[in-house]
């Protein structure tokens, strides 16, 4: 089932009419259960009893972890002297830690599992695996790397000591939520857990906005995310007949095409969620307008930032043990990140240099604290604007690895990326016969779209502006319609699906 789909939207009113139609808390819960089953199993049925029963042993470990057996050392009949109380909450304390490195592991074993274990395999016996068991990667369960990571930060902060779940109802509501179950944001369990208890009446401007993030979401998945990624998926299947200028094109045109793509599918699981009276978190904020790679990373792919943040880099030290040692960690949660992204050595690499170019920050921002001028200058518009130039063209750049994980044909673009002639059929194929559009329409289309982005990113940011809810309803329509109008026929898979 298409987020982009008329199904989609007669299966979203269906159950949001069955949803508001019953008032118990409980069967609203059993809605939103079965209901994002159905969902899953329009996708991947033969997945749903894995995933229920992981659900169900992270649920009972958090149970494990959350119910204290060990009593008040004063009360009247646990007569303990103070040293073997202690002894007892030190036993009590070693088994809640066993029982998180227990959910861990199952959780990160399951993902290398499906993510992990072929390419490992086929790397170390490439004449064992056979053609045929590559395929094992494709049935992957969607959505098992935000579903594994979620699972952990559960487990974490329950140990950390927040409160189990009490009710499995309600924790398989929030593992199994359709909208946000495929390709995230990546939610804790509290935050819904608070919203399914105090949930109230739906106000027009939370309908107005739900509408609005579904048209938006879908003007930029539908419309111009697909645009994109049919002349990103001819250039970069064509690698030998592309010139360099037709690389730049792809490239920037693929970092537009993942970020559209992305907060697309996100704006529409937004929107989705509020008309339910559930709030997930943001997971974009205008990356491609960042000044600084760490700037970059508080903006992109909010929610996996936070967990890499708060689940990875704290526990390792975070920046409080100097700056080799800051340097250090900064290098391990990139490197973890790529590797959460995709087997391929690609991913691998992506990360890697994610990680130097945060190292490099951070050398940066400690030899600017040492001299006022070289602090000041970064603080001027011609400093910002080398640094929003420079931290732009790292991240355009580095999507070339992302796009292409096999390093063959990574390395492949970043050699021809300058003074190389395009074959003459390749121009006549991709511009003329497919894209209608001739190579300088193409980069004047990119540089209106990069314009529009900029207009409202100041609207939002400088300006403060935004539409009140009658202007969004209007504009809704206006938004399905232009997609069915204007969508390239066979949408493409979301970007995300593949993570």
């Amino acid at each position: 089932m298409n987020f982009i789909s008329i199904l989609y939207g007669l299966f979203l009113l269906s159950v949001l009419g069955i949803y508001w139609s019953v008032a118990q808390q409980k069967l609203r819960l059993w809605t939103l259960l079965i209901a994002s089953i159905v969902f899953y199993a329009s996708l991947q049925v033969h997945y749903i009893p894995l995933l229920l029963a992981l659900i169900f042993i992270t649920f009972r470990l958090g149970r494990e972890m959350g119910e204290s057996t060990i009593p008040e050392p004063n009360t009247l009949d646990w007569q303990l002297k103070s040293e073997e109380w202690q002894y007892a909450q030190i036993d009590w304390n070693l088994r809640r830690l066993k029982l998180l490195w227990l959910g861990i592991v199952l959780n990160v074993f399951l993902l290398l599992s499906f993510k992990y274990l072929l390419p490992f395999l086929r790397f170390i016996f490439p004449s064992i695996i056979t053609s045929e068991a590559e395929s094992f990667k494709l049935i992957a369960p969607l959505g098992i790397s935000f579903f594994t990571f979620e699972c952990i930060a559960y487990l974490v902060d329950v140990y950390r000591g927040a409160p189990a779940a009490k009710e499995f109802l309600q924790f398989a509501a929030y593992k199994f939520f359709f909208a946000k179950l495929i390709s995230g944001p990546i939610t804790r369990f509290h935050n819904l857990a608070n919203q399914f208890k105090n949930l109230g009446l739906l106000s027009p401007d939370i309908v107005a906005e739900g509408l609005w993030l579904i048209a938006r979401g879908a003007v930029k998945k539908g419309i111009v995310a697909d645009h994109l990624g049919i002349f990103v998926d001819l250039c970069f299947s064509n690698l030998q007949r592309a010139g360099s200028m037709d690389l730049w094109l792809a490239t920037f045109a693929y970092g537009f095409q993942l970020y559209l793509d992305f907060s697309g599918y996100v704006d529409i699981a937004r929107g989705s969620a509020l008309l339910f009276g559930l709030f997930l978190p943001q997971n974009f904020d205008f990356p491609y307008f960042s000044t600084s790679i760490a700037d970059f990373w508080r903006r992109w792919h909010i929610t996996l930032g936070d967990w890499l943040r708060n689940y990875l880099y704290f526990p390792l030290g975070g920046s409080r043990q100097g700056l080799d040692r800051t340097c250090l960690n900064l290098m391990i949660i990139m490197l973890i990140a790529g590797i959460w992204h995709g087997a391929a050595l690609g991913f691998v690499v992506w990360g890697l240099f994610h990680g130097l170019a945060l190292v490099i920050h951070r050398f940066t921002d400690a030899i600017s604290d040492r001299f006022e001028d070289l602090e000041n200058f970064w603080q001027q518009p011609l400093g910002t604007i080398l640094a929003w130039l420079l931290t732009q063209f790292m991240v355009f750049t580095s999507w070339i690895w992302f796009r292409l994980p096999n390093l063959e044909e990574s390395s492949f673009v970043f050699q021809h990326l300058w003074g190389y002639p395009a074959d003459e059929q390749f121009a006549q194929k991709v511009y003329v016969d497919a894209l209608n559009l001739s190579q300088y329409q193409l980069v004047m289309l990119l540089i209106v779209l990069a314009t529009v982005m900029a207009v409202i990113y100041a609207f939002h940011r400088t300006f403060k502006l935004q539409f009140n809810w009658p202007v969004k309803l209007v504009f809704v329509p206006l938004c399905f319609y232009s997609v069915w109008l204007l969508a390239p026929e066979g949408s493409l898979p979301y970007i995300y699906f593949d993570f």
